[in-house]
């Protein structure tokens, strides 16, 4: 019998079984092809053409020829390294603009007086300017007219002149109420259609952007009772203000102001480690986990401040502070997120490299401020101070009078 050379190395010899691979197709196999790498010998039948022999080699794996096989590399691990160095710039600015917030702020809050309304109506009137242009955006436009851009502008000025006004009169409710009056007449007197989509979003505007920032003003320079069983009061020097300058309002913000950091931070680092339960739809990233985790970052926080400040003296006030905070932190933020999801931005604005916008940044302080003046003010008796030790540092009878006329207490000094 006849043999077909298939290769130069490799004879075969032509099979004595058939079997039957398709219709159109049969397999020579032979017994001795299955130990090793074997060829194959295809009878092909095509239509109308007589029955054409293919054969076809099947190489041994140590013979085929080492071709370099190029890696493939998709756009997303090509984007990797930028990514990342994106990701530790922006990390880098949020650190470094973090910081030199935090130290600013806390020189402002130090100083108090006008420096700190001055700079608390800096900050309203450009948030007050990011959420107008927020309103103003192409997300809230589709379901609602926004205000005119006159009427945005009057608003920002008059959310920026409500800490002023505080600090000179001591109250606000008659300045919002006034400015909300001028506001209803210059949307009615507006040219074309008046919209109630532009009153609402303005008048909650004033409400948001600068009523409720003003009650820092109330809790940093209203609360002026000295907070005598403060020890570091005892240390301060007199050129800075000497123990009176530790006043019941700055020792209420200073607590609160680090309560609301303390919640933020542990929320994050929370949900970054345990974070696996979504909190609301609202804004994704937050978590059940790290919830929790801030919350009791809050209280801790509340609670140690107090022992260092020696205020408030009752640890349940203390504890009840730090809830307050909490709540007012978180949503205060879940607001701001509202309002950013329904505008379709991710961002306020871009004023602050690595943190966004005013708004982005001061969004977990609107309601802190007036939940803490008011708990003080109505849940808190001498402002959370003990009436005997009030004047421990005082023993003469003359400075106890005076200090009980400028609180509007009136109580028998005794022991």
């Amino acid at each position: 019998m006849a043999h077909l050379r298939l290769t130069n190395s490799l004879v075969s010899p032509l099979p004595n079984k058939l079997v039957p691979f398709s219709s159109q197709s049969i397999i020579l196999h032979h017994p001795l092809f299955f130990a090793k790498p074997k060829p194959l010998i295809r009878f092909t039948r095509r239509t109308g053409l007589p029955l054409v022999l293919a054969a076809v080699g099947q190489a041994e794996p140590n013979r085929l020829p080492q071709t370099h096989v190029p890696q493939v590399i998709t756009e997303e691990e090509d984007d990797l390294p930028s990514k990342s160095q994106h990701q530790g710039s922006q990390l880098k600015n949020r650190v470094v603009f973090g910081l030199g917030i935090g130290i600013s702020a806390g020189g402002v809050v130090l100083a108090g007086g006008w420096i700190f309304a001055t700079a608390l109506a800096a900050a309203v009137f450009i948030g007050a300017r990011e959420y107008f242009e927020l309103v103003r955006s192409h997300g809230m436009t589709e379901g609602m007219t926004p205000p005119p851009r006159y009427v945005s502008r009057v608003c920002s000025v008059i959310c920026a002149l409500m800490p002023l006004f505080v600090m000179y009169r001591g109250h606000v409710d008659v300045s919002v109420t006034s400015a909300a009056f001028v506001l209803a007449i210059a949307l009615l007197l507006q040219r074309g259609s008046p919209r109630f989509a532009q009153l609402s979003s303005a008048i909650f505007g004033l409400f948001y952007c600068g009523y409720l920032p003003s009650f820092w003003v109330k809790l940093r320079c209203g609360l002026a009772a000295p907070a005598l069983n403060t020890r570091i009061g005892a240390t301060w020097p007199i050129l800075l203000g000497g123990q009176a300058h530790w006043t019941v309002g700055l020792v209420a913000t200073l607590i609160t102001i680090s309560s609301v950091i303390a919640a933020d931070t542990f929320a994050f680092l929370g949900g970054k480690a345990f974070g696996r339960t979504p909190l609301t739809s609202i804004s994704p990233k937050k978590t059940w986990e790290g919830t929790i985790i801030g919350f009791c970052g809050c209280i801790v926080t509340s609670v140690v401040l107090s022992k260092i400040f020696s205020w408030p003296i009752s640890l349940l006030s203390a504890i009840a502070l730090g809830v307050l905070n909490f709540f007012g932190s978180v949503f205060g933020d879940l607001t701001e997120s509202m309002i950013k999801r329904d505008a379709g931005v991710k961002d306020s604005g871009t004023l602050i490299p690595g943190h966004g916008g005013v708004l982005d940044r001061a969004d977990s302080y609107v309601f802190t401020g007036a939940l803490a003046y008011n708990l003080i003010k109505t849940f808190l008796p001498l402002y959370g101070e003990r009436k005997k030790n009030m004047f421990l540092n005082h023993p003469d009878d003359t400075i106890a009078p005076s200090v009980c006329v400028n609180l509007g207490w009136f109580f028998p000094l005794r022991d």
